[in-house]
């Protein structure tokens, strides 16, 4: 890392966000199918879904946003396969700039568009009916976790887009991810499980995230599903970016 690392990072991150806000309609994109997702199963489904509570948006909502997450990372893995394929690396690589500057610069426009996409989703669930007492306190602890979430899932991301043969790979491998959430406790409880699927569902990432997210939301004690949940965040945060910017200093080299 140099010590223009972070002023290299920033103009690279300006260029990606330029992309981004001359193609609103990927935000709009990325958030609009998890709504749709949501009106679905608030509205027709709903009705015959007993999660022991009054309002099912607010039980649903944070996996609606993770879903939404899952989704808007593949358009990193799109963006940095092109940019690989397009010969702007090469074109970078030739510049006095720190390399994992450009790395950092798509995953930080990542972290930008999700947060946008749910914040998108979250003034709809409010239209929907989303009600929750969480304080100032509560909001930056969902915050910090979805944002966790996002760069975790974000290097893996920049992994594929690195790895991949095609468009259609970079993108592809989002595509577990994003139906990862409807085998946890994201739309229904886990109790209500045949017990093979339950047991998966219990010790797999989403829920324990869903389940922290839901408890900060209602106020309610998180227990041990926050540690559970930053470990497997963590965990795969760190794996992600070692593995992605071994796979990075191949290529460049």
């Amino acid at each position: 890392m140099t010590t223009h690392f972070f002023g290299d990072t920033a103009t690279l991150l300006g260029r990606s966000m330029r992309h981004i806000f001359r193609s609103v309609d990927t935000i709009i994109t990325t958030a609009i199918t998890p709504i749709a997702m949501m009106l679905l199963f608030v509205y027709v489904f709903g009705g015959a879904i007993d999660t022991g509570t009054d309002n099912y948006v607010n039980y649903l909502l944070p996996g609606i946003m993770l879903i939404a997450i899952a989704s808007g990372i593949a358009y990193t893995a799109v963006r940095l396969f092109t940019d690989l394929k397009g010969g702007i690396f090469e074109r970078f690589n030739s510049m006095p700039i720190a390399r994992s500057s450009v790395l950092w610069a798509h995953v930080l426009t990542s972290l930008v568009a999700n947060a946008l996409s749910v914040v998108i989703i979250v003034l709809v669930g409010l239209l929907m009916g989303f009600r929750t007492s969480a304080g100032p306190l509560a909001w930056l602890a969902v915050a910090g976790i979805l944002a966790l979430f996002t760069l975790a899932l974000t290097w893996i991301a920049v992994l594929a887009g690195l790895s991949a043969k095609s468009v259609d790979g970079a993108a592809g491998f989002s595509y577990p991810l994003i139906f990862l959430p409807f085998i946890s406790s994201a739309c229904v409880p886990t109790d209500t499980m045949p017990a093979a699927v339950r047991a998966f569902a219990e010790n797999q990432p989403v829920t324990s995230i869903v389940n922290t997210i839901q408890a900060l939301f209602a106020q309610q004690a998180v227990g041990n599903d926050i540690w559970v949940a930053l470990a497997w965040c963590l965990g795969f945060l760190v794996l992600g970016y070692v593995l992605a910017m071994r796979v990075y200093r191949r290529k460049i080299s």
